[in-house]
């Protein structure tokens, strides 16, 4: 049975690239893991842990590594890289926004949203050189961050660089 476990697992992330966190049916869920639906219930509860496991696990393999290596470059690259993959990982960041909407209503996923959040914005506030006003710089530059990804999901015509998202995040002096 434990293969299941993962099965269900991985044909939940496959679901919600390609439908969406929202979209995803616990039908979707047992033809993408080839399991049924009495394994839901039976490995995660409901078909929401599920979907929940799927996007922490989604977050896990791309967004950790990108924030864990945040001490070892500048902001700038930092931004540059996290921007240079949304493209290849539109349909995850389509997910996180379908998930913040849940939250509210989802305590563990409002938790660990949080948490992610809290984990970007100490990491780099400690590459902006630490101290109230770099935690203050680093949550601008995040609120930028959300504000840009979301036009450029909707197809405004915006240019996604890094650069010129540090500026706009510039304290006022």
């Amino acid at each position: 049975m434990a293969g299941h476990r993962e099965a269900l697992l991985e044909g939940a992330i496959r679901c919600i690239h390609q439908r969406g966190y929202a979209r995803t049916t616990a039908r979707d869920l047992v033809a993408a893991s080839g399991t049924n639906l009495a394994s839901i219930g039976y490995h995660y509860g409901s078909k929401e842990a599920l979907l929940r496991a799927a996007i922490f696990e989604s977050f896990r393999r791309w967004y950790m590594p990108l924030i864990e290596s945040i001490p070892g470059r500048s902001a700038a690259n930092s931004m540059r890289e996290l921007l240079d993959g949304m493209e290849e990982h539109r349909w995850l960041i389509v997910a996180h926004l379908e998930a913040v909407a849940e939250a509210p209503r989802d305590e563990q996923l409002r938790r660990f949203i949080a948490a992610r959040y809290a984990d970007f914005k100490t990491a780099l506030a400690a590459q902006l050189g630490g101290g109230p006003a770099a935690e203050d710089q680093a949550a601008r530059i995040i609120a930028l961050l959300d504000g840009t990804v979301i036009q450029w999901l909707l197809g405004v015509d915006w240019e996604l660089d890094a650069e010129a998202l540090l500026r706009a995040a510039e304290p006022v002096t």
